[in-house]
């Protein structure tokens, strides 16, 4: 039979995987390749392949309020919701990590519900709680809002950094006379931080980049970025849009670059595999 049927080179299905990774991620980063060159347009318009280079629009983004107060209120939007978001994501962690209690399987998968249930129904729902309360337009509270859709993100990223965690660092040094207060503090926390900043930038950039929860709970007073760029893509054909977007790809690029470097500090500190 293995005469009949000879062996396939391995060389080929080298060739073939990494053809169909390159097809892939031609796939995912095209748009970056398309709103790059937009920003930079001359023209007056959007139009690919751009006329010419300019940094009109740039300079038209940081010289007009509506654009930079949006900017701004996104910031601290997403500082509140990465804030509360990751303190409440890593406190279930350990609960669902480190707890031992008939229901935890139950527990995970509802704090990971907001995964599945779809976003919009969740801003309706939180619409009329949050306009029962007439707490409509308050930034603090649409960054409150959004912690419903990080903290999944925030449990999942915590949680496999405690599973890979060697407990019996924790065991040595209660056992030289440390409390588990000062356990946590110099020997638990400092190890799982880079897991828990990278959790804080996963959610950082899922409510900066949010759109329906800042839709219905904004109002007309907390106009997000994300918002203000979804009415300049209604009523505004100016490539200001393409800048705004270049400049977003630009920050989850930077911020998944400190992620990485997080990662790999991690690997350093407690091994491969965490």
């Amino acid at each position: 039979m293995r005469g009949i049927y000879p062996r396939p080179r391995k060389g080929y299905g080298k060739i073939g995987l990494y053809l169909v990774c390159g097809i892939i991620l031609l796939f995912l980063i095209f748009p970056i390749f398309i709103i790059y060159p937009l920003a930079f347009s001359s023209a007056s318009y959007l139009a690919f392949p751009p006329p010419g280079l300019s940094l009109r629009w740039f300079r038209e983004y940081f010289s007009r309020s509506d654009w930079t107060s949006a900017t701004v209120l996104s910031f601290q939007v997403a500082a509140v919701c990465s804030a509360v978001s990751t303190a409440i994501g890593t406190l279930a962690s350990f609960t669902i990590v480190r707890g031992k209690f008939r229901g935890k399987d139950f527990l995970y998968a509802l704090v990971l519900s907001p995964m599945v249930v779809p976003v919009i129904i969740v801003a309706i729902s939180l619409f009329f709680f949050i306009s029962s309360l007439r707490l409509i337009g308050n930034w603090i509270v649409l960054g409150c809002c959004q912690v419903v859709l990080a903290v999944p993100t925030t449990v999942v990223v915590v949680s496999s950094t405690l599973k890979g965690f060697d407990e019996t660092l924790e065991q040595a040094a209660m056992s030289l006379g440390a409390n588990w207060f000062q356990t946590l503090r110099k020997v638990t926390l400092p190890i799982i931080s880079p897991g828990i900043l990278t959790a804080a930038v996963f959610a950082f950039l899922s409510s900066f980049d949010e759109l329906l929860i800042a839709e219905y709970i904004g109002g007309v007073h907390a106009v997000t970025l994300p918002r203000r760029l979804w009415a300049g893509l209604r009523w505004e054909i100016n490539p200001t849009i393409a800048a705004v977007a270049a400049l977003l790809i630009s920050l989850s690029l930077l911020l998944m670059a400190f992620i990485e470097l997080a990662r790999r500090r991690t690997e350093r500190i407690t091994g491969p595999g965490t």
